[in-house]
């Protein structure tokens, strides 16, 4: 059973108030949306919206988020007034997309970010504001797998200098099943909990950090 980041009940008001933030953020403050989106991942804000905290994912308007990440930033708040429009633009789907994908993988943004810009959500909006949210979760899948071709269990292992022989001989893990789980051929999130904390113990790592999300 795949894991969201926060409580299903949450997720609709977090997607409008992230499509908010993008909104009024690029369209009525004229941010660059990947330069704002980067000050709301530095801001730790982004960390407290993804893991569901209510103050951020239902408390807040969109654009007293980004008043707040401008606060966390360092910035002067703008002097006009909050504006949340009827009509929704392609920088308020970007975030209301965003949003979704974010609770339904359990991703955090930062990785998201990384593998997909701003920019890059923005020039699928002609494509895909009018299908189904899944096929952007599908699209947004492909991009980040394109992007993170290395596994965490293949960084951890290969950052500590062992082979996948010597892994198995430590850990106890058939060296085979290491190397499914390193070419993705065998969903490392499905292992079982005992295999991970083998595998994690040895690898001075939580389970947590062996799984791919």
């Amino acid at each position: 059973m795949m894991i969201r980041a926060y409580d299903e009940d949450y997720v609709v008001s977090a997607q409008r108030i992230l499509g908010d933030m993008m909104d009024f953020a690029i369209n009525t403050l004229e941010y660059d949306g990947d330069t704002f989106f980067t000050m709301f991942r530095i801001s730790g804000l982004a960390h407290q919206f993804g893991s569901g905290n209510p103050s951020y994912v239902a408390g807040k308007t969109g654009c007293e988020l980004v008043r707040e990440v401008l606060r966390e930033s360092g910035l002067k708040e703008p002097l006009v007034p909050d504006e949340m429009y009827i009509d929704k633009s392609p920088e308020y789907w970007s975030g209301w997309a965003l949003a979704y994908y974010q609770w339904y993988t359990g991703k955090t943004f930062a990785k998201i970010h990384k593998a997909v810009s701003i920019a890059m959500i923005l020039d699928m909006y002609p494509a895909l504001h009018e299908a189904d949210i899944m096929k952007f979760v599908s699209v947004m899948d492909e991009k980040l797998r394109d992007y993170y071709t290395e596994t965490n269990l293949k960084r951890l292992r290969t950052g500590m200098g062992l082979s996948q022989r010597e892994l198995a001989q430590l850990s106890g893990v058939a060296q085979r099943q290491i190397q499914l789980f390193e070419e993705k051929h065998r969903d490392i999130n499905k292992a079982q909990a005992f295999t991970l904390f083998k595998l994690g113990k040895v690898l001075h790592c939580n389970c947590e950090d062996l799984l791919e999300i």
